[in-house]
Parts: C-alpha cells; structure tokens; sequence
C-alpha cells in the first residue's frame, strides 16, 4: 500500500518558486549572465593525415662480383663519398696474369690471322686457313675482353654519391660473389613513403605537399612535395601508397624514421570557425547559441574540421556572429542574456 505524502512548507514554497521561475513572463524579464565570443573567419587548408617512413633516395648494398681477398679499404664508415671512388680493392695478381696471358694469345692470334691473309691473297693458301686464323683472332679478342672485365672487377666503387654504412669485412678477407662489404645511402632527397584510405583516391595528385614531423626531432616540421601515387591500391589495408621527395640538405633526418605526415590535398579558403566550448550536442545534433538583440537564439549547426581549441561551422553562423562559449546550461531559446567578463564583472557586447 503506497503512503501517503503531504509536503511541508519548505518543499511547497520550493515548488512555487520553480513555477515562478519557469513561467514565460519572467523568464523574459530577467537577463542572464553568459560569455561571448564572435565567429571567427580563418583561412584552412584541406589536409588528411597519416603515417609513414623515412627512406634514402638511392640505397645499395656494395657485393663483390668476384672472389678474392681483400687486399686495400679505401673508405672510412660513416663517411660521403662522391660517385665513381674507390671503396674496396680485392688481390689482382691472379687476374692481372690472365690478362696478360689474353694480351700475348691476341698478338699470336693477329700475326696468324695476317699471314693467312697474306698467303690466300698470293694463292699459296686456302679460304678454310684463313678463316680459321680469323676466327681464332676474334675468340683471343673476346677472351681479352673478358680478362679485363673481370680485372676491373677487383675494384669496387661507389655507384652514385651518399654516405657509407659500417662495413663488413676486414682487409685479408677472403669474399665470394654477393657477400656483404658495405651499404651506401643517399640521403638528399630522402623519399617518405606512406599510405592514406583509398576513399581520398579522388583527392590524391602528384606535386601535393607534404607536412612531415618526426619523434626524433620534436617540434620541427619537414616540407616536401609528392612525386609518385602506386597505382596499384592494396587490397589488405585499402589503402593508396605514395612516394614524397622531402630536402635534407642538413643532414639532420635519416633513413628509416618514423614519420607523421600532414598531407594539403587542397585549399578550402576563408572557413568560419567557434570555440570548441560554444558547442552543444542534443539528440544527434549540434547547436550553438547565438547572440541577436541581447537574446540567446538557439540555432543548429553543422560541423567540418577539428582544430586546436575551435572547430570549422559549415553551416548555421555567418561571418560576424556571435556566440555564448560560458554560461548555456541555463539558456533556453529567446532567452535574455547579459554579456559578463570572465571574472563576472558586466562586458560590452560584441555582437548581434
């Protein structure tokens, strides 16, 4: 059985009050204090964010072609080295003798191959000799070719200019073709590889710029351009790949850094933008109240990008607004309002 309840003075006196409070007329005749602030007008750049990584922009592995022993290191790790220098010498005594051994059958093979000339062109001997003798001439001329190349191959250079790694080996090593010796990088440009949703295909063009900021330098920002898009959009992540160029002519950035990538698709030009504080969210919406002839109008929005502290308004407030950032929870629509400092004290208004 439910009791009954009878309320006492203080619970009535309570409920006049609240009537009182909420009955229209006075609701219009008392202003309420908030704070303002006016709708800004701020130039954005259309931008998507992500991740990637540093690369050199030429990287290469230094493997000998050829066995031997290393005989002479010319280099010093950690060291640049213009293209063309000489890095590493492997022992040439073998290939130098076979050298010379296809220089001496060459001139045998050319004094063979101009007597049987001689001797076809007198009638003293036959087309077969001398064509045999030609052919013989043109197999040590090959074989001379081929001795050089693999005496050029004892010294190994630097195939473009960049910065050598650690090396791997010691002088007295004897090394087989394709083992490690020494990476060399090029790191002016270094290219910045990273990926955003195939969903920005649409905005995506070669020659965009690129906003870069890595952990290992915090606080500094890195400029560079856009010079490829893979055509080709991976099915795993959905995601578009592209390649930057970003200067390093300092030095300061290194391959493989982690890096935070603000990519500018566009320029979306003057955008109006409040406070973050000047929002109310309601059943799925977002309102803000506006100031028109000392009143707090109610009014919807619509909202673009996130910034620091603001948010961009795409819909609902023009240029020369003004808005209540302090004080809403207890506006209603139409209410009066007095505009304050933040310290309480009584402020100019600014708008409406």
């Amino acid at each position: 059985m439910r009791p009954n309840f009878t309320p006492g003075p203080f619970q009535a006196a309570l409920a006049l009050i609240v009537a009182l409070w909420s009955a229209p007329g006075l609701a219009q005749t008392r202003a309420l204090p908030v704070e303002v602030a006016p709708v800004t007008v701020t130039a954005l750049a259309d931008s998507i964010e992500a991740v990637g990584s540093l690369r050199s922009g030429e990287t290469v592995i230094l493997r000998p072609e050829i066995a031997g022993r290393v005989s002479r290191i010319l280099f010093e790790e950690g060291r640049p080295v213009a293209a063309g220098t000489p890095l590493v010498e492997l022992d040439a005594s073998t290939y130098a003798a076979q050298v010379a051994v296809a220089r001496a059958d060459l001139a045998l093979a050319e004094a063979e191959a101009e007597r049987a000339r001689t001797l076809f062109a007198q009638r003293a001997g036959t087309a077969r000799a001398r064509d045999e003798a030609v052919a013989r001439l043109a197999t040590t001329k090959a074989a001379l070719q081929l001795a050089e190349a693999q005496f050029a191959k004892t010294r190994i250079l630097a195939p473009f200019g960049g910065i050598l790694g650690l090396r791997a080996v010691s002088i007295g090593d004897v090394v087989q073709p394709g083992q490690t010796l020494v990476n060399l990088e090029s790191i002016d440009p270094l290219k910045l590889d990273f990926a955003v949703p195939e969903t920005m295909l649409a905005r995506l063009a070669v020659g965009q710029a690129v906003d870069v900021a890595v952990d290992a330098l915090p606080g500094e920002r890195f400029a560079g351009t856009v010079y490829a898009i893979d055509p080709a959009i991976d099915e795993a992540g959905r995601a578009i790949r592209l390649r930057a160029l970003v200067p390093n002519a300092d030095g300061r950035l290194r391959p493989g850094l982690f890096a935070r990538v603000r990519l500018d698709t566009a320029r979306a030009g003057e955008s109006v933008t409040v406070p973050e504080q000047a929002l109310i969210a309601r059943h799925g919406k977002t309102y803000v109240y506006k100031v028109i002839d000392g009143a707090a109008v109610e009014t919807e929005v619509s909202l673009g990008r996130r910034l620091t502290g603001s948010v961009e308004v795409v819909a609902g407030l023009s240029p020369g607004d003004t808005v209540v950032v302090a004080g809403q929870q207890r506006l209603r629509d139409g209410v009066k309002i007095e505009v304050v400092a933040p310290d309480g004290t009584p402020a100019q208004r600014t708008g409406g």
